[in-house]
């Protein structure tokens, strides 16, 4: 694990965007959004530290007395972890058992206290079946004067994060030619805080949500058929105008291919959006008519804009599991892997 020091708080936000070149058409072009460039490895950093200027700037919080506790099931208790420990507070993560085994020894690596419960990899929001999200609600009520939880699925400081960053963050650096945004769903703070941000800009991009199937193994994602939807999405539920579900198969497959098309290693999560992403681009594709101008030109091209939530390093038990990759190709994979990002651990 590398120094933590105070400058890798401001090394959060402003990650690349690339091109995902085989993947792109003459019409159709797919750009990802490399998450895993935030200095914790995910998304989830730009939440975590939202959360953490919100709670510290209305009091809520404050070194040396509060304990920071809240259900995850990986990269948002990795990333408060992580700003916890730069910031001086101590943090407890409740976190179902399924998770990762890399996740949890990054956890512990960061000096976090882990509870584990027999949670479906993804904690639900649901009254009865919420074990991750009851736990450390009950633990934090028992004790309201040492422990704060920042609940990632409720607070407004996640949507904020990326209406006021990664939203602004994509629509200049596609120069505000970004038609179509993808993203996988969790809390809902991605989808709904960037897709606000580019619809206020432009009423006519198209906004899709992405969830893996039921009973997933998509570590960060959510099914809404089988979980209750959580609050922060549904405040602005509205903003989504399409759905995919994408399965395990499809998921793991497109993490392999990422790889060899791209040499890009990402996470499932990543794998599961790129699928929906590419299933968009086909329906683009299948549809496109040329649109003759005054002028006798046609329609721009479409920017498919995709949200990679972290890079692979922390899957190769999964990847070894699920046969996407053996323990000597995950391996040569993190040798060779082009821009895997700099990363604390």
């Amino acid at each position: 694990m590398r120094a933590l020091t105070p400058e890798l708080l401001n090394k959060i936000g402003n990650t690349p965007l690339i091109e995902l070149r085989s993947f792109s058409s003459s019409d159709v072009k797919i750009l990802a959004k490399l998450e895993w460039f935030n200095p914790f490895g995910s998304v989830k950093d730009r939440a975590a530290y939202w959360m953490f200027k919100d709670a510290e700037g209305r009091g809520l919080i404050s070194r040396g007395k509060h304990v920071i506790i809240e259900p995850t099931s990986g990269n948002t208790g990795i990333a408060l972890a992580g700003i916890a420990r730069l910031l001086g507070y101590e943090i407890e993560i409740v976190i179902p058992e399924k998770v990762s085994e890399e996740t949890k020894s990054i956890l512990r690596a960061l000096g976090t206290n882990l509870h584990e419960t027999s949670d479906d990899l993804c904690p639900r929001v649901g009254v009865g079946t919420d074990q991750s999200i009851s736990l450390a609600k009950a633990i934090a009520r028992a004790r309201p004067g040492k422990y704060y939880m920042p609940n990632q699925y409720e607070n407004d400081a996640n949507f904020l994060a990326h209406y006021e960053g990664t939203g602004p963050e994509i629509w200049r650096q596609t120069s505000g030619r970004v038609t179509h945004f993808v993203a996988g769903v969790g809390t809902g703070g991605t989808i709904t805080g960037v897709g606000l941000y580019l619809k206020e800009r432009n009423k006519a991009v198209r906004v899709i949500a992405v969830q893996p199937q039921r009973q997933h193994l998509i570590q960060g994602l959510r099914n809404f058929e089988e979980s209750n939807i959580p609050t922060l999405f549904e405040r602005r539920a509205v903003v989504v105008d399409e759905w995919y579900t994408i399965t395990n198969e499809e998921s793991f497959k497109m993490v392999k291919e990422l790889y060899e098309r791209e040499r890009l290693l990402v996470g499932p999560s990543s794998g599961c959006a790129m699928a929906a992403a590419c299933k968009v681009k086909e329906r683009i594709e299948s549809s496109v008519q040329v649109i003759e101008d005054g002028d006798g030109g046609r329609d721009r091209e479409k920017v498919i804009v995709v949200v990679f939530a972290d890079n692979g390093r922390k899957f190769r038990s999964l990847y070894n599991q699920q046969g996407v990759f053996s323990s000597e190709e995950f391996d040569d994979a993190l040798r060779n892997a082009l821009m895997l990002g700099e990363s604390f651990f």
